[in-house]
């Protein structure tokens, strides 16, 4: 018999008893639906996980003082002054270091064009921008000459623009005034949005380093009033750099072996890893449980088989008497058992990416649809119909025609 003969043999038998065909394939229907759809959705988090740090900044290390202690209470990480200038020029020669800024930071009221908004104020040096992978708006971001200058100049982000100066008038050129110091905008930052630990970065003010010093800071002149942002050379050497250093900043400030660090190294890509890491054990967590309607399905496809056989059998008795050979019953019942199964992947993963697109328009999910994800599934679906469908194939193949025939 040729394989398009048993195929549609197989597909008679099936459209024969529509409903009991779709009612054995809604196993695999919701199997194959929910891997589908959990797998999109958690794809979608993890790439959004690293979206979020890549805006942050590229393969970047984040160096802050250590924390205060006083009578008993401790203070937070940055609240004992620790870092110096030194400190920075060292990380800077270090081989795994690309870049690195000072991010000089204080809360202040910013005034401009008679409104005034309470929000950060950061010195850095140019560096800095391309540590954190800002773009510019509008305008320009300060040069080194700005810098050593001290030039009075400022870049503002999209969220205090539009407090100072509405959503239509463009903040270049204009005058703002951080305390009693008037700072000329130079430029407005590119839109970030929020951090994933929900930090709106758009709401900041940036000067140039010494004009921050001179101006603004007061005191601690030798210290840095905030953190080191750093960016390795590339992602691979992200955890060598942070370890540099540690490394490095230890011998510094004369550390000795065993006590703790004055200071703390914080590598973002090994948070974005630890928070993707998460994400897929989430997914897989779920795409597994979802496999197991996958097998319900499949012995639903069984039992339903076996009843097939057992409705058949005076055909099947028949066909083996005309000269079918037990082989092509075999074939003939596993074609229809794997017909099953795949076209219930096919509607499953259907099923799947409808119940994501519904999922990111409800809850606003993110979503990313893997095509080796939906190859796998179907094919999983087929392996599913191959390994139900056996036993109740080889039983049909092994029926002894005389009885076959007798069979009432």
């Amino acid at each position: 018999m040729t394989p398009l003969r048993t195929i549609t043999i197989a597909a008679r038998a099936l459209l024969r008893n529509k409903l009991r065909s779709f009612l054995t394939m809604l196993g695999v229907i919701i199997g194959v639906g929910a891997v589908i759809a959990m797998t999109a959705i958690g794809a979608g988090a993890s790439a959004r996980v690293k979206a979020t740090f890549e805006q942050m900044g590229s393969n970047m290390i984040v160096v802050r003082s250590g924390s205060s202690q006083t009578g008993g209470a401790h203070g937070g990480a940055g609240s004992q002054p620790t870092l110096t200038w030194a400190d920075l020029d060292a990380i800077r020669a270090l081989p795994s270091v690309r870049l690195a800024a000072p991010q000089l930071q204080r809360q202040a009221q910013v005034m401009g064009d008679g409104q005034n908004w309470a929000t950060s104020v950061q010195g850095s040096t140019p560096e800095m921008f391309e540590i954190r992978n800002w773009s510019i708006a509008q305008g320009r971001f300060f040069d080194e000459e700005d810098d050593r200058a001290g030039a009075k100049v400022a870049v503002v982000g999209g969220t205090v623009a539009q407090n100072l100066f509405g959503p239509y008038e463009s903040p270049v050129g204009q005058v703002i005034r951080v305390g009693n110091v008037p700072f000329e905008v130079i430029g407005l930052a590119a839109t970030k949005g929020q951090t994933g630990f929900g930090q709106d970065q758009d709401d900041v003010v940036f000067v140039p380093s010494r004009t921050f010093r001179t101006k603004l800071q007061g005191g601690l002149q030798q210290f840095i009033a905030g953190a080191i942002v750093a960016s390795a050379t590339s992602p691979e050497t992200a955890s060598r750099a942070q370890s540099e250093i540690q490394e490095l900043l230890r011998a510094r400030h004369r550390i000795a072996q065993g006590a703790p660090d004055d200071f703390t190294v914080r590598n973002l890509s090994d948070i974005a890893a630890a928070q993707q890491e998460g994400a897929k054990t989430m997914t897989s967590l779920l795409a597994g449980i979802a496999l197991v309607s996958l097998v319900v399905g499949g012995i639903g496809i069984m039992n339903i088989m076996l009843v097939s056989v057992t409705e058949r059998t005076r055909e099947i008795g028949l066909r083996m008497a005309v000269g079918a050979r037990p082989r092509a019953i075999l074939v003939q019942f596993l074609v229809e058992a794997v017909a099953l199964s795949v076209a219930g992947g096919i509607l499953g993963t259907a099923a799947g990416l409808g119940a994501a697109a519904w999922l990111v328009a409800r809850f606003d999910w993110p979503m990313l649809v893997q095509p080796q994800v939906v190859l796998v599934a179907v094919a999983f679906s087929a392996a599913v119909g191959v390994a139900f469908g056996m036993w109740p194939a080889l039983k049909a193949s092994r029926l002894d025609p005389i009885q076959a025939l007798r069979y009432e």
